[in-house]
């Protein structure tokens, strides 16, 4: 038996960006950036452990959002559109580069792995990523979470409780309807947590989420293991904490592995570095310079003066890195295990989206941990959070402290002065999509479909990623276009219904943009009776 276990869990989720209204729409591409970056080659990595037959248990979630995209006819014709557009920028690297060593293997690595991804995708996968996914569930190598549905910060719906049954009852239906069983843990978006989303979980026979660190260790009572160990909710949830070494260890550009000068360096790419004429053809058609993906630097030091990326010194720096993780947890599980009278489970949930977009090697770091782990020590396992509670199904009952894993650990990111203006629409809009269920119970035809439509341009307003956006600075007028977008249509289809003079192509057409979840249905969002 190991002396103890680690749980890696990756957050895999992006906001809904689907803009059939413009034939190449700029922030679409974050889905194609993350489909080659980092979905695709995680699910390839996967997939090969399997076939090697090299056991191994990681969690992951894949948010409704995101499984709609993946799965929508529009986004994956633009989709290959955008890969083909990729592989022949390549094609010309090639020639551009051949009288430059350095730069002139990068092209050629970078057009076989594109090529690659698009054969995986068409062929292997046949476009259906979620469907792979769930095959790599059913075989019993990976464990999908549930999540909310658009990725609302549940925290801030206390006041209207319906939403919040929204949120986790569409993405529980989601689950179900991707995955085909129910699901025994749930993604708390941004990791937020707040007692009073404990009864909504337990209805849904969720059987345990994931907090920030100080979300447990400042529980009352405190609980006897820290984070290493879960505890129940009063309502009997189990909770896990995040570990905050392991954590630093992957996420921190300045302390953690990401940082390495061997690694490629993001921010230098050739969308933004070619000639105009030379690479107008391969960005938007707008003329605006973008991130084409096609990066010849390594990270080199704080320096603008960069070195030439050398992919085979990178990936030896992965495997480096990966055995350095190994030891590490090998030491914390060795003096953990001295002093609980359990074994000690670490928990690393990481974004998904880091492992290959933003550090680029990242998923060639995981593959070589997960066989470092099953080949060099004997000292922990990995296992999935539900493994953990099927060995260890007794916990200590703690009432978690409210918390986040934003920055300082509670909801500033998502409600300071950047945001908080938005709050005094969504409160509005979660109110009156109550009144409105109520209102009109077993409504049928075309004001069963606005009502509907109305849900959804909620949903759609209640995600994070807005707010989130605002704080950071970055994309912030998309950010702000989107929040106001859906507001805006929400509040236009309660007022056509109300004044009973609903317009259907107009509706109709706000349908075609945002289509997603399309069994929704508007009662959800009714009182309950008391």
């Amino acid at each position: 038996m190991p002396k103890g276990y680690v749980a890696m869990i990756l957050h895999a989720h992006l906001p809904y960006v689907r803009h059939p209204e413009h034939p190449d729409f700029l922030e679409e591409r974050w889905f194609y950036e993350a489909m080659s970056e980092c979905y695709i080659p995680l699910l390839d990595i996967f997939n090969k452990l399997r076939e090697e037959k090299i056991p191994y248990r990681i969690s992951m979630t894949l948010t409704p959002t995101l499984a709609y995209m993946m799965i929508d006819p529009l986004l994956q014709k633009r989709y290959l559109r955008y890969l083909d557009n990729i592989i022949a920028l390549t094609e010309q690297e090639i020639i551009r580069t051949k009288d430059q060593k350095p730069f002139n293997e990068l092209a050629i690595f970078y057009n076989q792995r594109y090529k690659t991804i698009y054969n995986l995708y068409i062929k292997k996968y046949n476009k259906d990523v979620p469907a792979a996914i769930r095959d790599l569930q059913d075989s019993g190598y990976v464990e999908i979470l549930s999540s909310a549905a658009t990725h609302g910060f549940l925290p801030f719906m206390s006041l209207y409780p319906e939403s919040i049954k929204a949120q986790i009852s569409l993405g529980v239906d989601t689950y179900r309807k991707f995955f085909g069983k129910n699901p025994m843990g749930f993604w708390l978006p941004e990791c937020a947590y707040t007692p009073e989303i404990d009864e909504f979980l337990k209805r849904e026979g969720i059987k345990y989420i994931i907090l920030e660190t100080h979300g447990l260790i400042y529980g009352k009572p405190r609980p006897k293991y820290g984070v290493y160990a879960p505890i129940l909710t009063p309502s009997g949830i189990a909770a896990f904490g995040r570990d905050v070494e392991s954590s630093k260890q992957v996420w921190s550009a300045t302390e953690g592995y990401p940082g390495d000068y061997n690694y490629r360096e993001f921010y230098r790419d050739i969308g933004f570095e070619a000639d105009y004429d030379y690479i107008k053809p391969f960005i938007h058609p707008d003329g605006i310079r973008l991130s084409t993906g096609i990066k010849y630097y390594r990270i080199t030091g704080k320096t603008e003066q960069k070195q030439p990326y050398v992919r085979q010194n990178a990936v030896y720096k992965a495997a480096e890195h990966a055995a350095n993780f190994m030891f590490n947890r090998e030491q914390q599980i060795n003096y953990l295990s001295s002093i609980m009278d359990r074994p000690p489970l670490v928990v690393c949930p990481y974004d998904a989206e880091l492992f290959g977009h933003w550090w680029f090697e990242g998923p060639e770091w995981l593959d070589c941990l997960l066989r470092k782990t099953y080949f060099d020590t004997n000292i922990y396992q990995f296992i999935t959070l539900s493994d953990y509670l099927n060995m260890f199904p007794v916990n200590q009952v703690v009432s978690p402290n409210p918390s986040s894993w934003g920055n300082k650990g509670y909801y500033e990111v998502w409600l300071n002065a950047s945001n908080d203006w938005i709050y005094r629409h969504l409160h509005r809009a979660e109110e009156r999509m109550t009144q409105m269920a109520n209102a009109y119970k077993n409504a049928t035809g075309i004001v069963k479909e606005a009502l509907n439509q109305a849900a959804r341009e909620l949903l759609l307003a209640q995600a994070s990623d807005w707010a989130f956006i605002m704080d950071s600075g970055t994309t912030v007028d998309y950010a702000k276009m989107r929040f106001n977008m859906h507001i805006e249509r929400f509040n236009k289809i309660c007022d056509l219904i109300l004044s009973n003079n609903i317009d259907e192509s107009w509706l109709r057409a706000v349908n075609y943009s945002d289509n997603i979840f399309p069994d929704i249905d508007y009662s959800v969002y009714a009182s309950e009776m008391k």
